[in-house]
């Protein structure tokens, strides 16, 4: 491990002290309206990421602010890391967030000051990348933001996604394509790493996306080629071969019990019903993931430490917006606590 690498692990290990706990978590989740969720932010090490919302507070001016958070924190050990296309990969989860949220308004025939309030281009700037973004944003309609978009790594998958959004009219198409490019990109990266446990927790964010898409893909009624055409670049432990069987699967069911015998057999959903079958294995997932980037601090200067402290950071600006929704909502705090990425107690 290299010297930039070492120094990039240290200051992982201090960010992964950083982080809040459940108790932290809960205190937040109780706060009576956004006022008081403010001030006990404040209370937090997400004090200054919060400072310049103006009121009347709303729960998306502070997820918004959040992410600016994010992609300070992604971008700092970035600076440190000595391996860039790893992280350039993650990078894009920024810009394709915001896209996805262009794409989506211009379908629903938002307004440009409505799909304003739902990007943060901190990001963008960071990485000299604004461009992209605001032609899609300022482009009439949706033809013309696809025709910006051309020209850009996303061009392909988005035409692709507009056509099939345009058979099948499911919104979620085009978090689906965009999700695609992110974990080709992925792909991509860790095929030049050497680092075995950078491998794995990666390798798993990618079958985390392939095995939803199959199944999801399944679940909308789509031709077996075009699920196979949302499958990113392929891992080990979920090989084409066996995705190809799930989408194969007579069921959902079916599909679901081509994992008997994969490292992810023990997140085989137990509901009977699709649709809570899918969310069941979602959040099974997400919460093995969860466990692994902990799990990779267990390495002292090791890279995916690196990686563990984007992501866990990333679960924790992911908690930090459902607490400020379901605030806003009214939502019981039980309730809050029972959807958030948490460590178990």
């Amino acid at each position: 491990m290299g010297s930039k690498n070492v120094y990039a692990s240290v200051k992982s290990y201090s960010k992964r002290g950083q982080l809040l706990k459940k108790a932290d978590f809960q205190t937040l989740a109780e706060s009576r309206d956004l006022e008081e969720l403010m001030t006990r932010i404040k209370n937090t090490i997400y004090a200054e990421s919060v400072s310049d919302i103006q009121k009347p507070y709303t729960s998306q001016k502070i997820e918004n602010a959040l992410r600016g958070h994010l992609a300070d924190v992604h971008y700092s050990i970035a600076k440190l890391s000595g391996d860039r296309s790893i992280f350039n990969a993650y990078f894009l989860k920024f810009i394709i967030s915001n896209l996805k949220s262009i794409l989506k308004g211009k379908v629903l025939g938002k307004s440009q000051e409505d799909m304003e309030a739902h990007i943060n281009l901190h990001a963008e700037e960071l990485i000299k990348q604004r461009d992209i973004v605001i032609k899609a944003l300022v482009a009439k309609d949706l033809e013309e933001t696809v025709a910006s978009l051309n020209s850009s790594q996303f061009g392909e998958e988005i035409t692709k996604a507009v056509t099939l959004y345009n058979e099948k009219k499911n919104i979620q198409i085009f978090d689906i394509y965009f999700d695609k490019i992110l974990y080709q990109e992925l792909g991509r990266a860790i095929k030049n790493s050497r680092a075995s446990e950078v491998i794995k927790l990666i390798g798993m964010e990618i079958d985390f996306y392939n095995l939803l898409s199959a199944i999801r893909g399944k679940f909308w009624g789509l031709e077996e080629e075009q699920i196979q055409d949302l499958i990113a670049s392929t891992t080990p432990t979920a090989s084409r071969d066996l995705i190809s069987r799930m989408i194969g699967a007579a069921s959902i069911k079916d599909a679901f019990n081509e994992l008997t015998s994969t490292r992810y057999k023990n997140l085989i959903p137990e509901s009977e019903n699709e649709l809570d079958a899918i969310a069941e294995f979602e959040r099974k997932f997400e919460l093995e993931m969860y466990q692994s980037s902990l799990r990779s601090f267990t390495k002292m200067f090791s890279f995916a430490t690196i990686i563990g402290i984007t992501k866990l950071t990333a679960y924790e600006v992911r908690n930090l917006a459902a607490i400020a929704y379901a605030v806003e909502q009214k939502i019981p705090t039980e309730t809050t606590m029972s959807k958030l990425i948490l460590e178990e107690d």
